[in-house]
């Protein structure tokens, strides 16, 4: 098995929108090693959810629920969640001033 380390996505998403930030490939597993979100402008707020082979969003996928950043303030996760085949990570953000990136590896 090959691992490849990497950016596994980066995404500015629309504001109050669900947005895949990665998902994993066919035949692959990842290790999520860190997650950056960075508040280029307004104070707002943030979520980060892990939806097993897809799934439709539920209360249960959420690693980060309306966890606030401050404006110009940057925070990052350092998790080491692995994750299979057609998982995703969703994030979302009140506003469009929020940067949200995701490193680690795949495994395939």
């Amino acid at each position: 098995m090959a691992t490849s380390y990497k950016v596994l996505g980066q995404s500015n998403p629309a504001a109050t929108t669900d947005t895949t930030l990665y998902t994993v490939p066919a035949a692959t597993e990842a290790v999520v090693s860190t997650i950056t979100v960075a508040n280029l402008g307004t104070t707002g707020t943030f979520r980060i959810a892990i939806r097993p082979d897809g799934a439709v969003i539920a209360n249960q996928h959420y690693v980060v629920y309306d966890a606030t950043l401050n404006a110009n303030d940057t925070i990052t996760f350092t998790l080491g969640i692995t994750i299979n085949a057609s998982d995703v990570i969703t994030v979302r953000a009140s506003n469009t001033s929020f940067a949200f990136q995701a490193f680690g590896s795949e495994i395939a």
